[in-house]
């Protein structure tokens, strides 16, 4: 078996869901990890294992702002590979409560981080910057009869939402930076990744949200938001980690990847679901004067197989049960401290 070269990483925004799982499998495998985060979402309890620091804090974890031109100069002198996570998202209240803001944070932040890799004058080996499934065309997701998203249905763009079009733009800035500069870069397109250590508080997404409120039922009302017919092509982080893996190796050069499943679920079955682990008398109650986003939407994600041999591997149920069980220790151990 050909044994594998440690690389020098480097991962913006890798305190989050993400970036500390990927962290933690580059680390296993004998790479070496730099991590940037500003600590918005993410949290440096989230770079721990067994207890233990994955990462030395004080040498290779760096606390800045994406958002400010140069933040990240000095963080490429020897790094092969970065990638790019960081970016400004939260739950759908969010995301179109502050539409205007997250745009512009969200471009500054990837042209500052992909301007930052143009000036290191090729030592950067290999870019990966992940994009989102909500920069596809609303006028594919507007509807319930789901026909699943391929790579070459992203133009002509008009994503539904200001984080749509900010991550598209970042996708594109990608795409010059590999023309200009002969840099390999990859793009993988994320469907709605789930999964621990996860937000689950105000500005949470739509899974650990619901399960929040099922452990706090009846403290906390169980509603969900919309009517939730809407659907969405949820993948565990466990198999967004495989991919960014893979990506590494095999999809640098290769243009956009879709990354989710072909079955869209919707969110009146993620709920019932969560309500069956929670073993609770629950009646879900659908707030339908609040927003739901686009319709629904899948992947065809045959470019990901033929390419990077991937697949998703962890079974919804499982994986929700996983993520229920770490949101009620969190709870149990905040309420213990309080």
């Amino acid at each position: 078996m050909t044994q594998k070269t440690s690389s020098k990483i480097l991962i913006t925004g890798g305190a989050g869901m993400i970036g500390s799982n990927l962290a933690k499998r580059l680390i296993k495998e004998g790479h070496q990890v730099k991590i940037v985060d500003n600590l918005w979402r993410g949290k440096l309890d989230y770079l721990h294992e067994d207890n233990k620091p994955i990462i030395d804090f004080d040498k290779d974890f760096y606390n800045r702002d994406l958002s400010i031109s140069g933040s990240c100069d000095d963080l490429l002198d020897d790094i092969e590979i970065v990638y790019h996570l960081a970016d400004i998202v939260a739950g759908i209240d969010y995301v179109f409560s502050n539409q205007g803001s997250l745009f512009r944070q969200n471009n500054l932040i990837n042209s500052n981080v992909i301007t930052s890799v143009r000036h290191s004058g090729k030592k950067v080996k290999g870019f990966i910057y992940v994009g989102t499934a909500c920069s596809f065309p609303l006028t594919r997701q507007n509807s319930l009869e789901v026909i699943p998203l391929r790579e070459e249905e992203l133009y002509p763009a008009h994503p539904e939402s200001a984080y749509g079009w900010s991550k598209l733009m970042g996708q594109y800035e990608t795409e010059l930076l590999e023309k200009e500069t002969g840099i390999p870069c990859s793009v993988l397109m994320l469907h709605n990744v789930y999964g621990s250590p996860c937000d689950f508080g105000e500005r949470s997404q739509v899974i650990p949200a619901l399960i929040r409120k099922a452990i706090n039922f009846p403290n906390e009302d169980f509603i969900v938001w919309g009517s939730g017919e809407q659907g969405r092509a949820f993948i565990h982080v466990n198999d967004v980690v495989n991919a960014l893996c893979l990506t590494k190796d095999k999809g640098l050069g290769k243009g956009i990847i879709q990354i989710g499943p072909s079955i869209c679920t919707s969110i009146k079955e993620i709920a019932e679901t969560v309500v069956q682990i929670s073993g609770k008398q629950i009646d879900i109650v659908f707030d339908t004067s609040k927003p739901e986003g686009d319709k629904a939407r899948s992947a065809d994600y045959s470019k990901a197989q033929s390419i990077l041999g991937w697949e998703p591997l962890v079974n919804l149920r499982s994986g929700l049960e996983q993520q229920f069980n770490w949101i009620e220790k969190r709870i149990e151990s905040e309420g213990s401290h309080t």
